[in-house]
């Protein structure tokens, strides 16, 4: 009989046990599922709702049913459901009567409220980690290649030139705002939900804050009817590492792009890569190509989140089980990810003088001449028209930018001097935006300054 089977009459069918079952993937809470029963029953005995003697068999046996469950020994089944029943049957068989004392005060609605937390906040914390050496490796290729000049991109159409370490550090940039998304979504994790039954609290004179404290939670929660129906958190961490993934494939179509022969700015080392089971010669960026794929599920999971959640009447509903699927998965497949591609970033070879050719087409300098005429008094927008009516004429002409005389370009402009024809090297056009926040040579090296001590403390 199930542990809640005293109001039935007849046994479930194997088909409802089937379909209604957890066990098969709440069952990596088994660890998170202790620490908050012991929790819980140290305070039962505090309370002097149980006594100290029974919290303290019970403590022990709990710690013997984790140190089985690490081994493996452990045979879970369906008609168990839950970890949570798995637990407690096992201790109930241990210690009789005694054992079922465990379950006072809690249902199993805020019990799983309490795991899912205390898992999340562990994964978070590794999840923040691991972002910061992702961040790592990409300053460390930025420091190594501090000065690579290349085409930037807008509308993937050569743009301006900019610094290869800029484009990279946009990247870590980014990686930040991602892991300030997870440290704060771990405020909203850190709240401590037990103890408020299935809906309405307990009878029983329990002390929350006390389970608070043994757990390191920030506060309790205020209102037992939110706490158990409340997913917020789950949703809010599934939100966060889609935009994780959202991230990290513009980064992936940069690293596919760039490691193609037509642009070849770099080459992946060969462990990161596969073969075509056809063409010999191909190299595949399989692990920029799978992170831009597994966005895909990070995105698919918040929306499962979101739409399991919608219309819920409060408080619990059977349908809140579905949530661990979506959020695992997210938390699984941003692991994956995090473990594959920074060593992928560290080892990839960068071709310098690749890009520097490509940056050096003087059509990247055209917005330096329009912003010298501005710098003469010109209006932008005359200026903008000026240079644009010059490009016009060099392509009339099947000439680059850089190679009309003086008399040619002030054709078009005619304020233009000298000095104009010298607008065209990309080294002084990345020398010359020193702005905050800019792609000069000063303003990337206190970029990279910014971020090696910050990774250093």
């Amino acid at each position: 009989m199930a542990l809640w089977g005293g109001r039935f009459s007849e046994t479930g069918r194997a088909e409802l046990t089937e379909f209604s079952e957890s066990i098969s993937f709440d069952k990596r809470l088994y660890k998170h599922d202790i620490i908050g029963s012991k929790a819980h029953v140290a305070m039962l005995a505090a309370s002097k709702i149980i006594p100290q003697a029974t919290a303290e068999a019970i403590a022990a046996k709990l710690d013997g049913i984790k140190a089985m469950i690490d081994r493996g020994e452990m045979e879970f089944k369906f008609e168990l459901e839950d970890i949570h029943m798995h637990i407690e049957s096992t201790l109930i068989a241990a210690l009789g009567d005694e054992g079922a004392r465990l379950h006072s005060a809690r249902s199993r609605n805020d019990q799983v409220a309490l795991d899912i937390r205390l898992y999340l906040r562990d994964e978070l914390d590794f999840l923040i980690d691991r972002i910061r050496e992702f961040q790592k490796a990409l300053v460390s290729v930025a420091l190594e290649n501090d000065c690579v000049i290349m085409p930037g991109f807008t509308h993937l159409q050569h743009a301006q030139v900019v610094l290869f370490a800029h484009h990279l550090l946009a990247y870590v940039e980014m990686l930040d705002r991602d892991a300030e998304r997870l440290t704060d979504a771990r405020k909203r994790v850190n709240i401590m939900p037990l103890g408020s039954g299935a809906l309405a609290g307990s009878t029983l004179p329990i002390n929350r804050q006390m389970v608070c404290d043994q757990l390191n939670f920030e506060r309790v929660t205020r209102n037992s009817m939110d706490a158990v129906a409340d997913r917020d958190f789950a949703i809010e961490t599934a939100s966060a590492l889609a935009i994780f993934g959202m991230h990290v494939s513009r980064l992936s179509e940069d690293i596919i792009l760039w490691s193609s022969q037509e642009f070849g700015f770099i080459e992946l080392s060969d462990a990161f890569c596969t073969g075509s089971s056809l063409m010999p010669q191909k190299k595949n960026p399989d692990v920029a190509e799978l992170s831009r794929g597994k966005t895909a599920r990070l995105y698919g999971n918040l929306t499962a989140l979101l739409t399991l959640c919608k219309g819920l009447p409060l408080t619990y509903n059977r349908d809140l089980q579905e949530d661990k699927i979506p959020l695992f998965d997210s938390l699984d497949t941003a692991k994956a990810i995090l473990n594959v591609y920074p060593p992928m970033i560290a080892t990839m070879k960068v071709n310098a003088a690749r890009m520097r050719e490509m940056a050096a087409d003087p059509a990247l300098m055209a917005t330096d001449v329009a912003e010298k005429l501005v710098e003469l008094g010109v209006p932008f927008r005359t200026a903008h028209h000026r240079v644009g009516s010059l490009v016009k004429y060099c392509r009339e002409n099947n000439k680059a930018l850089d190679e009309v005389s003086l008399e040619e370009m002030q054709i078009t402009i005619p304020e233009a001097t000298a000095e104009f024809l010298t607008l065209f090297d990309p080294e002084n056009s990345v020398a010359k935006r020193e702005i905050i926040g800019g792609t000069g040579y000063k303003q990337v090296k206190s970029q990279l300054d910014f971020w090696r001590k910050k990774f250093e403390n």
